[in-house]
């Protein structure tokens, strides 16, 4: 008798100790449901920032024909043309260590199989001028001044652009500023979806800066972005935050 009242006691007791495991197992488990919600919850926004900024480089390819019979004279007139060329960009203000002399391009019309009979002119010589600067406003000022070329007799390629284009090159110095202008536009954005769902926003769980475009200021359709000075910078971020009651 005395074996059975020892075995029922370890009985119980197995019993006790069985069911407090359990109960601990469950409140664990909650637990860690809980601390799982908490941790998937949060939202994910887009933070905007955006700047206008100017160009502070400019690049001109400026290019010329001669047609003739005699590439002698053509070459004369070719280099005459060049003179008045850096004449004009001088009085303009550009230096000449802004300015590259680039080869010349002969194309001999006779030459090609494919043309029987040309026109009066056999040869068409093409040259160009690369014009380099920082100084935005002295290209400015004389690619708007191109009809005086024109009236000392200089044909300007049909195949180049006579627009200068502007570069703005300093997008590394405002990627911080801009990045973390979003970033506070984002969380502004999170706040307002957090308010209206009685939550509170905490930290960062996800970040993706997105890219930088740098566009036109002005937008319109017959002027590129790289035919304007001025321009805006845009990058748009999306960040996710965690959300907490």
């Amino acid at each position: 008798m005395g074996n059975n009242v020892n075995q029922n006691i370890l009985l119980i007791i197995a019993t006790i100790i069985i069911a407090l495991g359990i109960a601990f197992a469950g409140s664990q488990i909650n637990e860690g449901l809980t601390e799982f919600r908490s941790f998937d919850r949060s939202v994910s926004v887009k933070g905007l920032a955006e700047r206008d900024v100017e160009a502070d480089l400019a690049l001109w390819s400026i290019s010329y024909t001669e047609t003739g019979n005699d590439l002698t004279v053509l070459q004369n007139k070719m280099d005459a043309h060049g003179k008045t060329l850096l004449n004009f960009l001088t009085r303009h203000g550009i230096k000449g260590t802004e300015i590259e002399l680039r080869q010349v391009n002969v194309q001999d019309l006779m030459a090609q199989s494919y043309r029987q009979n040309y026109a009066s002119n056999r040869y068409i010589l093409t040259q160009n001028y690369m014009v380099r600067t920082t100084n935005i406003d002295t290209v400015d000022k004389a690619s708007k001044d191109m009809g005086s070329l024109i009236r000392a007799g200089i044909v300007f390629a049909q195949t180049q652009s006579v627009t200068p284009t502007y570069i703005f090159t300093k997008l590394n110095e405002i990627k911080p500023a801009m990045i973390a202008e979003a970033t506070v536009n984002a969380r502004e954005a999170a706040k307002e979806f957090a308010s209206n769902s009685g939550q509170e926003v905490e930290g960062i769980k996800y970040a993706s800066q997105g890219y930088f475009q740098i566009l036109p200021r002005d937008d319109t359709r017959t002027i590129q972005e790289a035919q304007q000075r001025n321009k805006k910078v845009r990058v748009v971020s999306t960040i996710q935050f965690y959300l907490d009651d």
